[in-house]
């Protein structure tokens, strides 16, 4: 008979054998404040346009090498708790404002670095979070007052253009005018008169070969395609849409059909091909010159098509289908049915380029309001492609943000050290032990100027210490030049370097709400995993699972 052994009294008496339990500020707090800090050091080499670029390769061994926060923390598979909320925060920031999850992560990690002093000191987490939120509140207050630049049209290219440049600088230093350029120009072609932006009506089509500065932005649709038929351009058409295969059309019932003899099977077969002539001829009889389909086209269709002169193009994917019935206003047929003369889509130029050795099927609207813009993008290796699609997201994002709230703050590190600087101020009238937490926060602002002064090899001190210098002189819009070789500030102003307002408003109401609900965890339970592998002995806060 097995020897009974007693499970050691107290909690872990309740739970399944194999769980785990860590609590207090050894075991719990501060385990996760080194697993974020980690973390948050990781991407902080990131931030900036002097930033590192990481190579991510993910699970199914696709290869990234980027510098974008967002890209970056959705490709690892992270699995430590405390790390996950910092992401999950980052992650609500790109959905609301588009861009800004570096600054999330940064913030949040640089929170609770100073908030493990403060702990350490005997300072409780909740007089803790109370400061951070009081300080949060402050900050929220302040940040309005600190708007340096404002955009009311926001159809005219170069205030736009400039508004966006510094979004791009930080991803691709050196390209930032064109590719500002080229974002600002396909924003504003498709803006509607009476609706909201919407982000989805920016395309990107990626051809490899020749150099950056050969893309473009094309007004209408670009699939990289080669038509089906021998028709290859069509000026003026009007388009027919389906979903459905352009062939001949099945019965929707099994049947048998009994043939006796050759003369039976002839006219069966001639009688199929009569009735799929009729089709297309019904079809040219509307006016449409271009048929888009979302399934294949049968050869003897296509032997028709030639024979009337019709166009044929075939997407594999439903969603462009959808987008192109947007962009030509098409509406998509279900079935092979001649359509109405509401139904039929018009674009002013269907034809096949060839782009280096890749061929592509271009709708182009010539008139002046385009319903769907794509930009081209050309380069040397599809990784840099990569990212040069995602600079152009964030420089989208920001076009939405700037349509919403034109407000924009100074960028360069400026806001931070105006906001640390006040808030310190803020301090000295406050009476409790939150005042202590409000300076940490404060102190944690400091970390943005130091980033970029670090990854751009400065004295990080040093250029804190002049920022200081000159914010106390009243030079509010004063930041970081990052083209100086010493450490020296600039009117951000003069070059502008700006951030969207509402990008900065959410990455401080997430970093902090991120922080404080960590902060506020101080017992761990880790139930015992069902058939899965055993748990680390490094534990959930160990430096190697973060």
């Amino acid at each position: 008979m097995a020897l009974h052994v007693p499970k050691a009294p107290g909690f872990a008496s309740m739970l399944k054998e194999g769980a785990r339990t860590y609590s207090g500020l050894e075991e719990a707090v501060y385990r996760n404040i080194n697993a974020c800090k980690e973390f948050a050091n990781s991407v902080r080499s990131a931030y900036g346009p002097n930033g590192m670029n990481k190579m991510i390769i993910n699970h199914i061994e696709k290869q990234f090498v980027t510098s974008d926060a967002g890209t970056i923390m959705r490709e690892l598979d992270v699995e430590h708790p405390a790390a996950k909320l910092m992401i999950e925060a980052s992650q609500m920031q790109e959905a609301e404002a588009g861009d800004g999850t570096n600054f999330v992560v940064v913030f949040c990690g640089a929170l609770l670095e100073v908030a493990e002093e403060l702990l350490r000191l005997g300072v409780t987490s909740s007089d803790i979070t109370e400061g951070y939120e009081k300080a949060l509140q402050k900050t929220l207050d302040v940040l309005p007052t600190l708007s340096c630049h404002e955009i009311k049209d926001y159809r005219s290219l170069v205030p736009v253009r400039n508004a966006i440049r510094a979004t791009v600088m930080s991803k691709q230093l050196g390209n930032e005018d064109f590719l500002a350029d080229l974002i600002a120009k396909a924003c504003i072609s498709i803006m509607p008169e009476k609706t909201t932006f919407n982000v989805d009506n920016i395309r990107v089509c990626k051809i490899l070969g020749s150099g950056l500065q050969m893309s473009e932005v094309i007004p209408g649709m670009v699939f990289k395609r080669f038509v089906e038929g021998e028709v290859t351009s069509v000026t003026k058409a009007k388009i027919a849409l389906y979903s459905c295969p352009v062939d001949i059309i099945q019965t929707e019932t099994k049947g048998t059909v009994l043939i006796k003899s050759a003369d039976e099977l002839k006219n069966f077969s001639q009688g199929e091909e009569s009735l799929l002539e009729a089709q297309i001829k019904a079809i040219v009889d509307t006016g449409a010159t271009v048929i888009v389909a979302g399934a294949k086209f049968g050869d003897m269709a296509l032997h028709y098509m030639n024979k009337y002169g019709l166009m044929a193009v075939r997407l594999n994917s439903k969603f462009d289908l959808r987008r192109l019935s947007k962009a030509v206003n098409g509406t998509v047929l279900p079935r092979l049915t001649p359509p109405s003369t509401e139904e039929l889509g018009y674009c002013d130029n269907v034809y096949v380029h060839e782009l280096g050795d890749t061929s592509v099927t271009i709708f182009k609207s010539e008139g002046t309001e385009s319903r769907i813009a794509t930009v081209v993008i050309r380069g040397s290796t599809d990784n840099y492609m990569d990212d040069i699609e995602r600079v152009i997201d964030d420089g989208v994002n920001t076009f939405k943000g700037l349509t919403r709230d034109g407000r924009f703050l100074p960028g360069a590190g400026a806001v931070e050290i105006e906001l640390a600087q006040q808030l310190a101020e803020y301090a000295d009238t406050l009476p409790g032990l939150e005042q202590y937490a409000v300076r940490k926060f404060a102190t944690a602002l400091e970390f943005f100027p130091k980033a970029l002064a670090d990854n751009s090899g400065v004295n990080a001190t040093e250029v804190v210490n002049q920022l200081y210098l000159a914010h106390k002189q009243g030079k509010k819009t004063e930041g970081f030049d990052i083209e100086s070789e010493q450490p020296a500030t600039v009117d951000v102003t003069t070059k502008n370097i700006f951030d969207l307002y509402t990008t900065k408003y959410w990455g401080l109401k997430y970093a902090v709400g991120a922080a404080c609900t960590i902060l506020k965890v101080d017992e761990i339970i880790m139930a015992k995993r069902a058939g899965g592998p055993k748990p680390r002995a490094g534990g959930p806060g160990s430096d190697d699972e973060a």
